[in-house]
Parts: C-alpha cells; structure tokens; sequence
C-alpha cells in the first residue's frame, strides 16, 4: 500500500492547500510577481511552469486542461493570449524565485516569485 507523500501543509487540511495554490498561481499569471513566503513560492513554481507548458499548445483541450486547473477565465485568457506565446522558445524555467528577507511579525522569509 502506497504511503501519502509527507509535504509542506501550507496551514491546513489538503483541499485547503489546492485551494491556496490555485489562488497563488492565478495570482502569478494575472500579476506577473507576487510576494509571498519561500515555502508557498517553493510549491507554486512548479504548478505555473506546467500551466505555461501545457498554454504553448494553445487548443481547445489544452485551454480546457488550464481551466480547470486554475477555475480563473481571466487568468488563463491571459496565459494563452499574452503569456504563452512570449516563451514559445523556451523550453522551461519560466519562473524566478528573489529573496526579499524576513517578515516582520514571525520573521518568516520573504520572497518574490516571478515570470522571466
């Protein structure tokens, strides 16, 4: 019997989790950059370079693919309309990771993740 895979919780249960993730990454594509924690930056990299990927395809069942990853038409209209094409000629890494520094209140580290 498989074991579930041990991984960063991201502060509650694993439909909690999904939900955060989608969020950020809709957020990264809408915004281009976002601030946000090393951890939840860790996680979410990933998830939009295989959202990018899967947009250079550009049809009907890839659109379909994004959608219902994401649940946000604006941002993959922008994906498939402004984002995707710019990397046709990139075959990934299509994210960094900037280290800000610590947060304030419970010194936890600080990044901007953003597309290249």
């Amino acid at each position: 019997m498989p074991r579930p895979k041990k991984a960063n919780r991201l502060g509650g249960s694993a439909s909690h989790q999904k939900l955060m993730i989608r969020n950020l990454v809709a957020d990264v594509i809408e915004n281009g950059k976002i601030k946000t924690t090393e951890t939840r930056a860790k996680e979410i990299k990933p998830v939009v370079d295989r959202m990018i990927t899967i947009a250079k395809k550009g049809d009907l069942a890839a659109k379909r693919q994004v959608l219902s990853e994401l649940n946000n038409e604006a941002a993959m209209h922008k994906l498939f309309e402004e984002i995707a094409p710019k990397y046709t000629d990139r075959n990934g890494g299509y994210t960094r990771i900037i280290k800000i520094g610590p947060r304030r209140g419970d010194a936890a580290l600080i990044v901007q993740i953003e597309l290249i």
